[in-house]
Parts: C-alpha cells; sequence; structure tokens
C-alpha cells in the first residue's frame, strides 16, 4: 500500500477584498495603480476578492475587471456579494464566487452534540521575538506566532510581520504587518507613525491614510469592524 500522498484540510487566510462602487474600470486602474505605488511590494501577487455589495443590478465586464487586476500585479480569485447573474459572468471567465460577510471573519469556535466533537487546533504563541537595532531598508523580520519586538526603527522600504502584536520603540517608516495568520485582537504600537504601511488581520491602510492627527506621533493601530482605527499611544 503506497504512502498517503496529500491531505486535504479547511482553513482560514487573508484576502483582500476590493469593495467596488463603480464600473468605470479605467478609473479604478488609476487610482489603483496610485495606491499601489505607494507599496508596491506588499501588493504584489496579492489574492484579491472582489465585493459586489455596492453594484448589485449592475452589468460588469469582468473579464476586462479581471485583465485590468493582472495587469496590476494584483491575483484576482473571486467575487463575492454579487447576484445570480454577475456570479454566472463571474464564473465564465474562471473567477470563483465565495461566501463573505462581517460573520466569515469571527473565530470559528468548537461545536459539541451528542454524537460528534469538532476539535479546533489552537496556535501556540511563543515569547516575543526582539530585534536589537533599526531594521533597515529591503529587509524583512518575520514573528511567526509570536509578538514583535523592535527597539529601533523601521526604515522606509523595511517590513516587520507578526502573527502577534508588533511593538516598535522608535519611528514607523516603513511596512508593519500584525496578525499576519488571522489574528484580528493584534495591534500595532510606535513611539513615531511615519509608515508606508500598515495591516492588522488583512485590514490595511497606506501613508496617504495615515496623515491625520496622529502622523509623526506616537500611536497605536487596531482593527474595528473591518478597518482600522489609530489612537494615541498615550492618553492624557
Amino acid at each position: 500500500m503506497s504512502e498517503q500522498t496529500f491531505e486535504l484540510k479547511g482553513n482560514l487566510f487573508t484576502l483582500s477584498v476590493l469593495h467596488l462602487f463603480s464600473v468605470d474600470i479605467t478609473q479604478l486602474r488609476k487610482e489603483l495603480d496610485e495606491k499601489i505605488s505607494q507599496a508596491p511590494k506588499f501588493f504584489i501577487g496579492a489574492p484579491i476578492v472582489i465585493n459586489l455589495a455596492k453594484l448589485h443590478d449592475t452589468n460588469v465586464d469582468f473579464a476586462t475587471l479581471k485583465q485590468t487586476l493582472i495587469d496590476l500585479q494584483l491575483n484576482p480569485v473571486g467575487i463575492c456579494n454579487g447576484t445570480e447573474q454577475q456570479n454566472e459572468a463571474a464564473k465564465a471567465v474562471k473567477l470563483s464566487v465565495l461566501n463573505y460577510s462581517k460573520d466569515n471573519a469571527k473565530p470559528v469556535q468548537p461545536k459539541q452534540n451528542n454524537t460528534e466533537v469538532v476539535e479546533v487546533e489552537k496556535e501556540v504563541y511563543l515569547p516575543p521575538q526582539i530585534v536589537q537595532t533599526t531594521v533597515r531598508s529591503g529587509q524583512q523580520i518575520y514573528a511567526k506566532n509570536r509578538d514583535l519586538i523592535v527597539l529601533g526603527a523601521v526604515s522606509h522600504g523595511a517590513e516587520v510581520i507578526a502573527d502577534g502584536n508588533i511593538h516598535i520603540y522608535g519611528t514607523l517608516r516603513g511596512r508593519a504587518i500584525a496578525g499576519a495568520q488571522g489574528y484580528d485582537e493584534a495591534a500595532i504600537y510606535c513611539q513615531r507613525l511615519e509608515a508606508e504601511l500598515v495591516s492588522i488581520n488583512g485590514s490595511y491602510w497606506i501613508s496617504d491614510s495615515l496623515q491625520g492627527e496622529l502622523w509623526g506621533k506616537a500611536a497605536q493601530v487596531k482593527q474595528k469592524n473591518d478597518s482600522l482605527e489609530i489612537t494615541a499611544l498615550v492618553k492624557g
């Protein structure tokens, strides 16, 4: 008897959701290109789900839309919240139809009845990974199953990633990605916020969205209602 060659399991992966408000693909391409140019390495090959909740009863040119995203080096994998007609049109160009709602982001809970017990595997988080120096441009640090503490700064073009929280005791100028494996309670803390990009559990903002009253100040970033919330690190 031959050994088993694979094991098929369900899992949760972080996908970026493109909430589409218009079928003007020319304008979409222009605006997306501007966004991507601010953090190109983050978006290269990024899997994208197109949310059609705001475009019910609207004809969408999925072939052109799909090719536009591919041309921008994105990876369109499917659509969600479409009508039956939109779903069929998407399938015709090899886009998957996915079920997506805010409830999908909630963690799966163990389920028990008289005949079956389902156990949910829990991640084991390790002591924090500590970086004693500044993370230089071109460097990437990944703290798997743990928090990441950077005692220096994170330079432009540098990237720090953690499955848990990220603490930066210097200036955050590069990219910080916390909750990388789906931990929605993760947070990013930094003494000076000047980031190219911050991301928590798949929600992300790039620099133009960050340049508010806390730009250049001590701040914390958390996920709230499928988006991000930035507050002062020290409250008076």
